[in-house]
């Protein structure tokens, strides 16, 4: 039985109750009137007048009059209810094929959706209507089909440059590879360069699970003191301005977080230069501050830095380009959020808030 027949059902059922109800209550104030007896005034008729019935016979003509009208109103009463029990099922069906006509939406959207060559699609409902329950539902599945969609195309672009990322130190390992055969090369001076791109290949990979396992839900927390996790991967030539800032995660995670923005401090900066960290609690919330004098970066390529495999050019091999995309994954995955600024004199100021524990 479809919801469309059982709401059919429930309407007409609820009416038919009803009618029998009223028809009921009805039956009970006309018996209890049409009951009463009558006071009959006797006497005695004038002349030539026909003779008056008893009152045997004034009670017979009353009960038959009860009688007659009682099953009058119960038969025709019955019949009007029937009918109307059929018409409001018919409006009942009318009234649930319209209410319920938002659903079959949803769910068509969605059969279009698991049926398309591209799971993510984009297909919205975009339902357009009054606040109800069935527009916050919509509304709803819009807004997971969107984060379905920016997960989709994310996952795209990741397993695209994680491809191309991989592949190009392997093709460099075969160019060296053939240029010794070829020309005798010193077997140290290649086993050299090749351990060097080893070592950035276990990096990557490295950086890539890390990447993944930022991007889960977080299955345990703990109290972790940022300020201590930043003391510990802090070169002591970096100004220090650490202040009890208590959150609750992993703690493994939040170093790394730690780790790498410092590190991405100190690689993008300009001889001589200066790196600043920073802790802090404000308003139920602490933050990690990482500051440096780098070059100068266009204010609009700042949002494009925390995409993997982003790197400037530069430093363009000398990292992995993921150190900003853990960073802004953990802080996510910790219910904080990561912004970045561009300094006008050159370098960039990085702020992570997280939840206070």
């Amino acid at each position: 039985m479809t919801l469309r027949l059982r709401l059919t059902v429930l309407y007409g059922g609820l009416f038919l109750l009803a009618g029998v109800a009223l028809l009921g209550v009805t039956y009970l104030l006309f018996t209890r009137q049409v009951g009463q007896r009558v006071a009959v005034l006797t006497g005695t008729p004038p002349p030539g007048a026909p003779p008056l019935p008893s009152l045997d016979a004034l009670d017979e003509q009353a009960r038959q009059l009860r009688a007659a009208a009682t099953t009058s109103l119960l038969t025709q009463g019955a019949i009007a209810l029937g009918a109307v029990a059929v018409l409001a099922a018919g409006l009942g069906w009318l009234v649930a094929g319209r209410a319920l006509a938002p659903l079959r939406q949803v769910t068509d959207t969605a059969r279009r959706i698991a049926a398309a060559a591209d799971p993510g699609g984009h297909a919205r409902i975009a339902l357009r209507g009054p606040e109800d329950e069935v527009k916050n539902l919509a509304d709803a599945f819009d807004v997971m089909v969107e984060r379905l969609d920016r997960s989709f195309d994310a996952q795209r672009r990741f397993v695209a440059n994680a491809s191309h990322e991989l592949r190009t130190p392997l093709t460099v390992n075969r160019s060296l590879v053939e240029v010794a055969m070829r020309r005798g090369s010193d077997v140290r001076e290649l086993g050299t360069k090749l351990l060097r791109i080893n070592a950035r290949n276990e990096k990557l990979i490295s950086g890539l699970l890390l990447l993944a396992k930022s991007e889960s839900a977080l299955t345990a927390r703990s109290p972790v003191d940022l300020a201590a996790l930043v003391a510990q991967v802090t070169p002591p030539e970096a100004e220090q301005s650490l202040a009890e800032a208590v959150t609750a995660g992993d703690a493994l995670l939040l170093e790394r977080l730690a780790g790498n923005l410092v590190e991405n401090a100190i690689r993008h900066n300009v001889p001589g230069g200066w790196v600043r960290v920073t802790t802090r609690t404000a308003a139920g919330r602490v933050e990690l501050e990482v500051a440096n004098s780098g070059p100068v970066i266009p204010p609009a390529e700042v949002p494009a830095l925390f995409d993997p495999f982003h790197r400037r050019a530069r430093v363009a091999a000398e990292g992995t380009g993921l150190g900003l995309s853990i960073v802004r994954s953990v802080a996510h995955a910790h219910g904080g959020a990561v912004t970045a600024e561009a300094r006008a004199e050159g370098g960039l100021v990085v702020v992570v808030s997280l939840p206070a524990a």
